[in-house]
């Protein structure tokens, strides 16, 4: 089951593609959008995540974008490379992160689920969208409503 909105978010460390520490916490005061996808490489996960850096969507002052999945550091630094991706994505091989957020894959359970969670300022739970069919892009135009209010 997914975290609750509301919730305080658990604080983590997961290594990003050029292998430095990304730490929740430390982006406190920032409204932080979580994408969680199941790989680097994959049609829907290259489609969406190389979309978002084209048209940037998410982004908005004092707003830190970050992808995460199971992929090492390794994979996600040739992918964001590859796919010119503007914002750093987080290594959690073990899905350790992907578990605390209750986003681990029900009928694949080595990957995570697609989802977005929205950090408030505070580091509050403020959104929270998990795509039923893995396959289906998220719904881009509910996260973006979420970001209007978040601020």
């Amino acid at each position: 089951m997914p975290i609750a909105v509301g919730s305080a978010a658990p604080d983590f460390t997961l290594k990003t593609q050029d292998d430095k520490e990304w730490k929740l916490s430390d982006q406190k005061g920032k409204v932080v959008v979580m994408l969680w996808y199941p790989l680097d490489w994959s049609p829907t996960c290259e489609g969406e995540l190389c979309q978002i850096s084209k048209e940037p969507v998410l982004d908005g002052p004092g707003r830190v974008v970050v992808g995460i999945s199971r992929d090492s550091t390794w994979s996600h630094r040739a992918f964001k490379k590859e796919r010119n991706i503007k914002y750093d994505l987080l290594a959690d091989p073990m899905l350790d992160v992907t578990k605390k957020f209750g986003l681990e894959h029900p009928k694949v359970p080595f990957i995570s689920q697609r989802a977005t969670v929205i950090i408030d300022k505070s580091g509050k739970v403020a959104f929270v969208q998990v795509q039923d069919k893995t396959p289906e892009p998220r719904d881009m135009a509910a996260v973006q409503a979420a970001l209007a209010q978040v601020g």
